[in-house]
């Protein structure tokens, strides 16, 4: 039985899928149904939702990922799935209530079932819930975990990879961490189930994939600039011979246009519904110390120009010009829960409409942390080919502990992946960092 089920697995994991589907919607419109027959019968409000709804969750399970079993976290899959579910759910029900300003109804604007629309978004939330642990289960039961090793530049690093591998229980049964001089590396290759490889000198780390390709072992490789550039190529032929080409990051005149355009009214509306945040924020930090509200602290952007960065005032008055680190005790009361749940750069919204950031991109670094970095990481230097942003990539992607190198690799991925679609996406994958706000970034 099992046999057969690994063999149609994808077939299956299919399945369940179109089982989550097709319930939320049938759920949503069921209840809907109770009190309105256009939703239930076939007729052009039901079509017409029916086509919201579906396209809705097309768009933003591409934005957050669906019921994608063995690949991520299953919190992470929930919270995405419960995401693209609410936001489809909201817009078909937003279609209803304008179908529903006829001439039959008066022509007048009112929300109608609201307490069914309520009653199906609890509803579904639990089906989510049901259906992505079964899925979970079902792929564990398929393709129990297997063995893991790590091969890193410095025992530290493999150390620090180990105990990420080892957080994803249910793919890796056992991990193990090695140094690529190690003697007995390629011995241990041959005997696991996946092999990782982090920050190794290129001559080595080339040896070492022939080495998994020669054996049939499975693999995992940490990006560095060349990387990027492979990534990010257009394959092309040149006569008989394959080419990677790959053209500098430079975003076109539309796209300028279009993402200028987009930071000064998005950040316009985002001003107007936050201001009661603004009050509240400035309440909590007047009346924490009696110090001033607002933050500045000189930060380098695009070709490394220099401009004020506005924030909430989060640590105490004169606490100096040092990167924050996560039990800093220079973080006042009210600053633990701005900087929790990101409130505290709400004001950098000021700094998008004048031109000074955008809405996405790698974040500013102080100037203090510039010079640092690049000695470093030369690389570093590379993130400054973008204007500075609210959020981005490292942002969404990155954690407490993620280390700087991986996060300045974020960052240029995001550059070279360039796209208005990208920046749509991470917009809307900013909402995750606030339901996962113990893993956000810490500065960098």
């Amino acid at each position: 039985m099992m046999g057969i089920c690994r063999k149609f697995s994808n077939s299956i994991e299919f399945f369940i899928k179109i089982i989550l589907y097709l319930g939320c919607f049938f759920i949503l419109f069921s209840l809907l149904g109770i009190e309105n027959r256009q939703v239930r019968v076939l007729s052009r409000t039901s079509v017409i939702m029916t086509l919201m709804f579906f396209m809705s969750l097309l768009f933003f399970t591409g934005i957050y990922g669906g019921l994608d079993a063995g690949r991520r976290h299953r919190r992470l899959i929930l919270q995405g799935m419960e995401l693209s579910l609410f936001f489809s759910s909201f817009f078909t029900y937003a279609v209803f209530l304008i179908m529903n300003v006829n001439e039959a109804n008066g022509l007048k604007f009112r929300f109608r079932s609201i307490g069914y629309f309520i009653l199906s978004l609890l509803l579904n939330a639990l089906f989510v819930w049901l259906m992505t642990v079964a899925a979970s289960h079902f792929h564990n039961w398929v393709e129990p975990p297997v063995k893991a090793l790590v091969i890193a530049g410095t025992t530290e690093d493999g150390e620090r990879v180990k105990s990420m591998v080892e957080s994803f229980r249910h793919r890796f049964s056992s991990a193990e961490a090695l140094k690529y001089d190690d003697e007995h590396v390629k011995e241990k290759i041959r005997d696991a189930g996946m092999v990782f490889f982090y920050d190794i000198p290129q001559g080595d780390r080339a040896e070492l994939v022939n080495y998994c390709y020669k054996h049939n072992v499975h693999m995992s490789l940490n990006p560095d600039i060349s990387d990027i550039v492979e990534m990010t190529a257009e394959e092309r032929m040149m006569g008989d011979m394959p080419f990677l080409f790959h053209y500098s990051g430079k975003m076109t005149f539309e796209q300028r246009v279009i993402k200028r355009l987009s930071d000064i009214g998005i950040s316009a509306l985002l001003l107007i519904l936050t201001s009661p945040l603004f009050l509240v924020a400035a309440v909590m930090i007047k009346a924490g110390d009696g110090g001033p509200v607002f933050f500045r602290q000189k930060r380098a952007t695009i070709r490394g120009r220099v401009f004020q960065i506005i924030k909430f005032r989060t640590m105490k008055v004169d606490s100096g010009n040092v990167s924050v680190s996560k039990e800093d005790d220079r973080i006042t009361p009210a600053g633990k829960i701005l900087r929790k749940y990101r409130i505290d750069e709400l004001p950098q919204l000021i700094n998008i409409i004048k031109g000074e950031m955008s809405l996405v991109g790698p974040r500013p670094e102080m100037l203090e942390n510039v010079n640092e970095y690049e000695n470093e990481m030369p690389e570093f230097r590379y993130r400054l080919r973008m204007k500075a942003g609210l959020t981005g990539l490292a942002q969404v992607m990155g954690k407490y502990n993620t280390s700087s190198r991986d996060k300045l690799i974020l960052d240029l991925l995001y550059i070279e992946r360039f796209s208005i679609m990208l920046d749509i996406k991470l917009l809307f994958q900013t909402f995750l960092v606030l339901f996962n706000a113990n893993d956000s970034t810490e500065g960098f």
